[in-house]
């Protein structure tokens, strides 16, 4: 079925908007289509605004970005020394293993999840509760490089659970990050720079599997829209969490994906959607 580009619009601010904030990019890409009646939308659709948000959280860090990987590589040389960025790297590298990993053995199975609104709804609400534990036990004294190797993995495990749709990776890493002592914005801040190589990866195995299938081309205009779309979104969506984190709570989120949980679950059992 071809998509309009009021769709493709729409899906791709969709995604610019919530793979960043802590509401589950995935839960709205299953939502959003499901309540106004749209086809689910294309493997390759799904893949240009993975890459437009990829694109919105580079432009915003490249600075961040360069260091962590100058340092890094510089590190890995005879005699090369450690620096506060080098060891953002590796923190990047071990903190990426668990989603990687459960994203390769059980990927069938969360991509089963996303025909079925009504668990999707129920995650939702499991978001809404942990960025309220986050909230609460969170003494917020780290910055991102005094995490231990242990804690990385305790955010790689929470956004490997963000496989599933409703569970909202940043949502889980930020509140995660919370729980191990980083302040709101340095959460916010070491979840944006783990999400690079974890959308990555993902979109470069949707390609892969777009090459499998043997491509699909007659919607270049959809795709372009909904790139940009996600990109801009994304863009401007990076720079007001990181300034509304550093004064106000995770409440407000919380409290979205606990009513739109709760809405989904309703709609799903009755029947209406």
């Amino acid at each position: 079925m071809r998509m309009d580009v009021l769709q493709a619009i729409v899906l791709g601010i969709v995604q610019g908007l919530t793979e960043f904030a802590p509401v589950s990019s995935s839960a709205h890409l299953v939502v959003v289509p499901w309540l106004f009646g749209w086809s689910e939308p294309s493997l390759t659709f799904d893949t240009v605004l993975h890459l437009g948000t990829l694109a919105a959280v580079l432009a915003v860090f490249w600075r961040d970005i360069w260091l962590v990987v100058g340092d890094w590589l510089r590190s890995l040389k005879p005699g090369g020394t450690s620096t506060p960025y080098s060891r953002l790297g590796w923190l990047l590298i071990v903190g990426t293993i668990p989603g990687a990993l459960l994203g390769y053995l059980l990927k069938q199975k969360f991509e089963e999840l996303f025909s079925k609104p009504l668990i999707v709804g129920l995650l939702l609400v499991g978001t809404a509760a942990f960025l309220v534990i986050g909230e609460q036990i969170g003494k917020r004294q780290k910055s991102a490089e005094q995490l231990s190797f242990l804690n990385t993995i305790w955010i790689g495990l929470s956004q490997a659970a963000a496989i599933a749709p409703g569970i909202s990776r940043s949502g889980a890493t930020m509140s995660m990050g919370l729980v191990l002592g980083l302040d709101r914005a340095e959460a916010a801040r070491f979840s944006f720079l783990l999400s690079v190589p974890i959308i990555l990866g993902a979109a470069a195995s949707q390609l892969k599997d777009i090459v499998k299938a043997g491509g699909s081309h007659s919607m270049e205009a959809s795709l372009a829209i909904g790139f940009l779309a996600a990109a801009i979104s994304g863009y401007l969506c990076i720079n007001f969490l990181l300034g509304f984190v550093r004064r106000r709570s995770f409440y407000a989120f919380s409290g979205y994906c606990l009513v739109l949980g709760i809405v989904v679950v309703g709609l799903g059992l009755a029947g209406l959607r």
